[in-house]
């Protein structure tokens, strides 16, 4: 982490991460596979309820694969078949504590998710997330329980070669990263106060 007395940047780690459309025909070593999900285990949560869980397949499991391949919206199909990981997200909707909704379940998710794609960057892994999938498709072929829903997507893998991607794609792929100003972001005491 850079520090100078007027300024702290983010660590290089969250520099770093990017989500890309274009994966290397490389497959990952099942322990860097671990590692993801386990840095995804120690996130943080409300009551400690943990409440995510992943369904993952690899490219060596074709029928597996094919599954949750067949789950994303065709726009994502095209670039994420390449990737040698996907994976889906779910969030138990209920607390194990008192049987109550969950209304942080989605949120404690993300942190799980976003401990995952630190992980990731620190093994030169990428995740490109995605929220164009079918959710009840999803429930239906990957036989989810009842009390826990579908969150997201998430392709796994090297980068690769954007000149491998279609032309609108590709130019998605090689477009400097963007983020809005912490100015529209961020307000101090009440609603768009600076």
């Amino acid at each position: 982490m850079a520090t100078t007395e007027n300024s702290i940047t983010p660590h290089t780690l969250i520099e770093k991460r990017r989500s890309p459309r274009a994966f290397a025909d490389k497959p990952i070593a099942a322990n860097k596979l671990k590692a993801l999900f386990e840095a995804a285990r120690w996130a943080p949560s409300a009551m400690n309820e943990q409440p995510w869980r992943f369904i993952y397949a690899t490219q060596e499991d074709k029928e597996a694969y094919e599954r949750l391949l067949s789950c994303l919206a065709e726009s994502n199909q095209v670039w994420a078949k390449k990737a040698p990981v996907l994976f889906l997200s779910v969030a138990k909707k209920e607390y194990d504590l008192n049987g109550k909704p969950n209304k942080h379940a989605w949120h404690d998710v993300g942190m799980a998710t976003a401990n995952l794609l630190l992980q990731a960057t620190e093994l030169d892994l990428h995740v490109h997330l995605m929220g164009g999938f079918d959710a009840e498709k999803a429930r239906t072929l990957l036989g989810i329980a009842e009390g826990f829903e579908p969150v997201s997507m998430g392709a796994v893998g090297y980068l690769g070669d954007p000149d491998e991607l279609p032309e609108n794609l590709k130019q998605r792929e090689l477009a400097p990263r963007q983020r809005k100003p912490l100015e529209e972001l961020v307000f101090k005491g009440r609603w768009q106060q600076k």
